[in-house]
């Protein structure tokens, strides 16, 4: 059970005291390394690392259970949409198109020689991860809470505007570090903090702090990237291990690799996590059964309805995943003031309650729990034409629910509006009576 506030800063010290130690390494051999990866990272056109090496085995679970699997007929899906959605993500250069729907799976495709065990890059879909492994170490006792400050795990941030800082914000990406960007200089801060071998020094030391956490929404790399450092000081566990372990052994999902800075070194856990399609599936499908899976909870009662709650900052995103929120036809990963590149939602969700990962090269996996959905499409960036539609795309299998699509669609608008207002209010401070709402809440969608 969670951790009381009075004994969280004793067992944060006696968890860093066990928490795994980085190889030294040679200061200028590091430079070194980071000047050559980065000089491949500015000639490769995708504008990402050349090549995540080294990886680190991230061992799942050793015989991966089977997934039971249905006709969509059998589970109120008309085939025509299964098969239009299909074609829509073979015509985006996806890897994987997958469809659970009321207990099955109903569709599973891939393309371009990829199979169910080959992995699959994640790029941001890391990002929900980062959460359902906070809310597994907030289960088992090693993190006391969401606002559990930071610098319990990172104590060089004591005495520093840093200190402020709690768990939750390195998770709704309120943590007031310097937004994402890019530069062509090396010394710039992104990519040091990206490429850099001592990885762990460079995003507690180097990046820096721009806004009071939790004052203003500011989408950064870094901020989930802090996640591994402080489950591993949390828990005595490496990153990879904590996560095969912890997370992916008891769904029963196939473990992969993630990349590390170096043999040893800390691992990337916000953007680079190798697994196969029905692990990511396994992940979501944790989150639309509530944290539990096999029967046994894994996640705190109440944690996945915070999770699906988005910030006054952007209320489209929770913590770690994107949530439907109020409609607007374009949105992207920037602060929704800043003037960046937006994914376009040409429609509303027709599922007011959907939420979702979501990552580049337009990677989503959707939740729809009042629908008992979970879709996931994963590969290449789409061309450019015809433009990728985030809403279109799913609603096209909404519309394909028998029967009733349309007044299935009007009623989990209705309900998800109401869970907002509700969930917004009685979830503040993640207090009991917020637990207790959201549960309700959460049993009435299904």
């Amino acid at each position: 059970m969670p951790l009381r506030p009075a004994l969280a800063v004793v067992a944060a010290a006696f968890a860093l005291a066990a928490a795994p130690a980085y190889p030294p390494m040679d200061e200028a051999e590091a430079e070194r390394i980071y000047l050559e990866r980065f000089r491949a990272m500015l000639a490769n056109p995708g504008g990402e690392a050349a090549a995540y090496d080294p990886l680190e085995p991230v061992r799942g679970a050793s015989t991966p259970r089977g997934l039971p699997v249905a006709r969509p007929e059998e589970r109120g899906l008309a085939p025509g949409a299964i098969a239009g959605a299909r074609a829509v993500a073979e015509a985006a250069r996806s890897s994987a198109f997958l469809v659970w729907r009321r207990g099955a799976l109903v569709e599973e495709s891939y393309f371009g020689g990829v199979g169910r065990d080959t992995p699959l890059v994640s790029r941001s879909l890391a990002k929900p991860l980062t959460a359902i492994a906070i809310g597994r170490a907030i289960a088992l006792g090693h993190i006391a809470s969401l606002d559990q400050p930071v610098a319990d795990f990172v104590p060089e941030w004591r005495g520093t505007p840093k200190e402020a800082m709690r768990i939750r914000h390195l998770l709704d990406m309120r943590s007031g570090l310097l937004a994402q960007g890019f530069s062509p200089e090396p010394g710039n801060p992104w990519s040091r903090a990206y490429l850099h071998p001592m990885h762990e020094r460079i995003i507690v030391e180097e990046y820096p702090l721009t806004d009071p956490p939790g004052s203003v929404y500011e989408y950064s790399n870094v901020t989930s990237e802090l996640v591994a450092l402080v489950i591993e000081r949390a828990t005595g566990m490496r990153y990879a291990d904590f996560i095969g372990r912890e997370v992916l052994a008891p769904i029963g999902a196939a473990g992969g690799d993630v990349w590390v800075s170096r043999e040893g070194g800390l691992a990337h856990s916000g953007c680079c996590i190798l697994l196969p399609a029905r692990s990511y599936l396994k992940l979501a499908l944790l989150l639309l059964e509530d944290g539990v899976a096999d029967g046994q909870r894994l996640l705190p009662e109440g944690y996945v309805a915070e999770m699906r709650q988005g910030t006054g900052q952007n209320p489209h995103y929770g913590l770690g995943v994107w949530v439907a929120g109020p409609y607007v036809e374009r949105r992207g990963w920037a602060n929704p003031g800043r003037p960046a590149p937006k994914v376009l939602h040409s429609e509303p969700y027709l599922a007011g309650d959907t939420f979702l990962f979501d990552g580049n090269a337009n990677q989503v996996v959707y939740i729809v729990p009042s629908a008992d959905l979970v879709v996931l499409r994963m590969g290449a960036a789409p061309p450019r034409e015809p433009e990728w539609d985030n809403a279109t795309f799913l609603n096209r299998i909404l519309r394909g629910l028998k029967p009733g699509a349309g007044a299935l669609a009007a009623a989990a608008q209705a309900r998800a509006t109401i869970i907002f207002l509700i969930s917004a209010i009685a979830l503040a401070g993640f207090s009991p009576l917020g637990h207790t709402v959201a549960q309700f809440m959460m049993v009435w969608q299904r």
